[in-house]
């Protein structure tokens, strides 16, 4: 499932590509046709993401809302119409398509794709928690979360996955930041301080944007500025078997409600 990085990536590019200007909006697969008409023709006048959902407003009063999900993912094309894009059959289920003569966004299999209003958008944004790649001005965003796992007994793998306590991490960066804060990851939310939460929150931002810069998890700080496909760009994710990096112990894996998750039972005492 894409982590909140590549949400917005995605919301970039929109603002880029098409703010301002009239989308023609389609759905060759049919699931998605009405809607489509309902904003088709509008301008795009606000792109957006908070954790892993998307928002794209139309002339300021119609809301599309995308969670990738599992499957969902994007693909774009430049000059669909030149290129004769547009003139031929779609390949595979494509749920909607967004373009104008310069370019062409392709969305296919998202769990939800549906035009929203702005009160219904506003409950959204009100279920989720604070997004590390968002204004924080005040750090109120960074308390919140805060307070958010001080009150909870769950263990702080858990509430690092619940979108409602902080939004946009994902399987890789709760991995990766647990490690580098040095967190054993069954450890309760409330047994936390606020200094060393304050510190996991601002290693996510940090992790996060270089995400959004590179379009890639890196987490490892030696290889930041190094070729961001080499695999060896984190710690301890998808390494179950294999000695730490940092001091040589066996990186364990066990499921914790029914993900993956990845520690070294060395460094995250």
């Amino acid at each position: 499932m894409p982590e909140g990085h590549t949400v917005h990536r995605t919301a970039n590019q929109f603002r880029s590509k098409f703010l301002n200007q009239p989308l023609a909006v389609d759905s060759p697969q049919g699931r998605f046709s009405a809607s489509a008409a309902q904003i088709s023709g509008l301008a795009l006048s606000e792109s957006y993401a908070i954790g892993k959902q998307l928002f794209l407003v139309f002339d300021e009063r119609e809301v599309l809302r995308i969670h990738l999900g599992i499957y969902g993912k994007w693909k774009w094309h430049k000059e669909p119409f030149a290129s004769g894009f547009l003139s031929e059959p779609p390949v595979g289920e494509v749920r909607a398509r967004f373009y104008d003569q310069s370019w062409l966004a392709e969305l296919r299999g998202p769990t939800v794709c549906e035009v929203i209003s702005r009160e219904e958008a506003r409950a959204v944004h009100d279920r989720l928690g604070p997004d590390p790649l968002n204004p924080d001005p005040g750090h109120a965003e960074r308390e919140r979360f805060v307070a958010r796992v001080r009150r909870s007994g769950q263990s702080i793998a858990q509430l690092l996955m619940d979108q409602s306590v902080i939004s946009g991490v994902g399987n890789v960066y709760r991995a990766e930041l647990l490690f580098r804060a040095g967190l054993d990851p069954y450890l309760p939310g409330k047994q936390l301080s606020t200094e060393i939460l304050q510190v996991l929150w601002q290693d996510a931002v940090r992790l996060l944007e270089v995400g959004v810069k590179t379009g890639v998890m890196i987490t490892r700080d030696d290889f930041l500025a190094a070729d961001p496909g080499k695999p060896e760009r984190n710690f301890v994710y998808k390494r179950e078997g294999d000695p730490c990096r940092q001091c040589g112990t066996d990186v364990k894996i066990a499921i914790l409600s029914g993900r993956k998750l990845y520690w070294c039972p060395t460094c995250q005492r």
